[in-house]
C-alpha cells in the first residue's frame, strides 16, 4: 500500500487542527521539513486547501451520502475532504490518483469497513457535477466561501452583503509571499534574489516590503538563516506606526512572535532602549529564536502577565505598542481554520482582556508618549469600541492620526485594511498620545 508523503502529512495535520484545535501555520512547517521539496508544495496546498473549501466540501459530501457531515468518523471525513478537494480544485492531479490514495489513507487509519464508501463517494463526485441548493444569499455566500454563516451574517450588518461576499471570497485566494529584509540582509540580497529566479516586486503599500513568485524554497531558505523574514503588507503598516526614533525607549507589550519589534529594531540605526515582552513561556521562547536569527540582539526580552501590573516603573517609555491578542479575523488568508474555531461570544471578552492591557500599557508611558493599539480583527468590538473605551476612561490621551498613508485612515481618525480592499491581512491601527 503506497501512500504519497504529502497525503499522509496533510492527513495528519488536519486531524491534529480538528480534534486539538491547532493552527496550520505551526503544524505545517513541522511536518514540512521532513518532507522533499515535491512533497512539501503538495502538502501545503493540500492542508490550507481544503481548509479554505472545508464546508463547501462537506455539502457536496452530504448531498452524495444524504448524511449530515458531523455523522461521519472523523477520519473518514477527512479523507473525504482531501480526495474531493483534489478533484474538484487540484487539475494536475488525476483523478484515479486522488481516489486511490483516499481509499488506501482509509485502509492506512485502520477503518478499512468505510473503503468502499469513500470509493464511491469520490467516483460519483468526478463522474457527476453535484448542484447544491440554498435557502438564501448569505447562505449560498456562507457555503462558497466556507465561512460560519453567523459569520456571514455579523459582516453582513458591518460591510454589507456585496462588501462580504468580497471579503469571504478574498479570503480564500492564496496570500501572496511577501518578506521584509532584516539585519543579517544586505544591499546586494534583492538583486541576488532576482538573480537565482525569483521573481521580486516592491511593495505599493508600504516600504521595505517585497512580493516573491516562483522558487519558494531559496526563500524559506534564506528566511530559515535569518536573511530575510516573512510578514504581510499590514502587519508591517503597523512597525511602521510606531515611528520610533533611536533614542527613544520603546516597549512592545504582546511581541510573540517577534514580528514588529524585529521590524522596528531593524529600521533605526542606533537602538538606545527596545524591550519586548510576552506570556506562555512558549511564546517567549519563539521571540528570542526569531530575535537572534534576524540578528536583533539588542531586543531585551522580559516574561510577565500583560493583563496584570506590568514590571517597569511608571512613565518608563516614550512609546510602546500593544499588538493585542484578538480574533485574528483579519488573517484568515494564512490562517483559514480561525473561522471555525471561533465562536459570536468571543468578541466581547476579548475586547475585555484587550482594554485591560492597554491600561495597564499606558501606566509606564511618559507623558507626550505614544501608546500604539493594533489587531489583526475585522470586528469593531475589538477596534473601534475597545479606542473609545479606553480614551473615556482615560482623559489625559487623545487621538493623534497613524503615521502611515491616508489611504488607509478612518473617519474616526484610526487606519485599517481589508483583504478584499488592499491585498493584504486585515489590520486596525490606533494611536494614542499622552497629555
Amino acid at each position: 500500500m503506497n501512500i504519497s508523503p504529502a497525503r499522509v502529512a496533510a492527513f495528519e495535520i488536519l486531524s491534529k487542527i480538528e480534534s486539538e484545535k491547532a493552527f496550520s501555520s505551526v503544524l505545517l512547517p513541522f511536518y514540512e521539513e521532513k518532507l522533499p521539496p515535491k512533497d512539501r508544495a503538495l502538502c501545503h496546498a493540500l492542508t490550507l486547501g481544503t481548509l479554505r473549501k472545508q464546508i463547501y466540501l462537506d455539502r457536496i459530501i452530504e448531498k452524495i451520502t444524504n448524511k449530515k457531515a458531523g455523522k461521519l468518523d472523523s477520519a473518514i471525513l477527512l479523507i473525504l475532504r482531501i480526495g474531493l478537494f483534489q478533484l474538484l480544485f487540484l487539475d494536475k492531479i488525476p483523478a484515479h490518483a486522488a481516489i486511490n490514495e483516499a481509499v488506501n489513507l482509509v485502509q492506512k487509519a485502520k477503518k478499512t469497513s468505510a473503503k468502499g464508501l469513500v470509493n464511491a463517494v469520490l467516483r460519483r463526485a468526478n463522474r457527476e457535477k453535484i448542484e447544491l441548493d440554498y435557502a438564501d444569499a448569505t447562505e449560498k455566500t456562507a457555503v462558497e466561501t466556507s465561512h460560519p454563516r453567523w459569520l456571514i451574517e455579523k459582516w453582513e450588518k458591518q460591510f454589507g452583503a456585496e462588501e462580504t461576499k468580497k471579503l469571504a471570497f478574498a479570503n480564500n485566494v492564496t496570500p501572496d509571499m511577501v518578506f521584509r529584509l532584516t539585519r543579517k540582509s544586505d544591499e546586494n540580497t534583492i538583486e541576488i534574489l532576482k538573480k537565482l529566479g525569483l521573481e521580486i516586486a516592491e511593495s505599493e503599500i508600504t516600504s521595505n516590503a517585497w512580493k516573491a513568485s516562483g522558487a519558494s524554497e531559496l526563500l524559506r531558505l534564506y528566511a530559515a538563516e535569518g536573511k530575510i523574514y516573512f510578514q504581510d503588507e499590514a502587519s508591517q503598516l503597523v512597525g511602521h506606526a510606531v515611528n520610533l526614533t533611536g533614542q527613544e525607549s520603546f516597549l512592545d507589550v504582546c511581541a510573540a512572535p517577534g514580528s514588529k519589534i524585529t521590524q522596528i529594531s531593524n529600521s533605526i540605526a542606533h537602538v538606545s532602549n527596545l524591550i519586548a515582552g510576552d506570556f506562555y513561556e512558549h511564546r517567549v521562547r519563539n521571540l528570542k529564536e526569531n530575535c537572534l536569527r534576524q540578528g536583533a540582539s539588542v531586543i531585551r526580552i522580559v516574561r510577565y502577565d500583560a493583563e496584570k501590573t506590568l514590571p517597569f516603573a511608571d512613565e518608563s517609555f516614550d512609546a510602546i505598542l500593544v499588538d493585542a491578542p484578538c480574533s485574528g479575523t483579519g488573517t484568515i488568508r494564512h490562517n483559514p481554520e480561525i473561522r471555525y474555531f471561533l465562536q459570536g461570544n468571543d468578541f466581547k471578552a476579548l475586547a475585555e482582556k484587550q482594554l485591560l492591557i492597554l491600561k495597564n500599557a499606558s501606566k509606564v508611558l511618559k507623558k507626550n508618549g505614544r501608546l500604539i493599539y493594533s489587531t489583526c480583527s475585522l470586528e469593531p468590538e475589538e477596534n473601534e469600541t475597545v479606542a473609545e473605551q479606553f480614551l473615556v476612561e482615560n482623559k489625559e490621551f487623545q487621538t493623534i492620526a497613524p503615521k502611515i498613508s491616508e489611504r488607509f485612515a478612518t473617519l474616526e481618525g484610526y487606519a485599517r485594511t481589508f483583504p478584499q480592499k488592499h491585498n493584504a491581512d486585515g489590520f486596525f491601527v490606533a494611536v494614542f498620545e499622552k497629555k
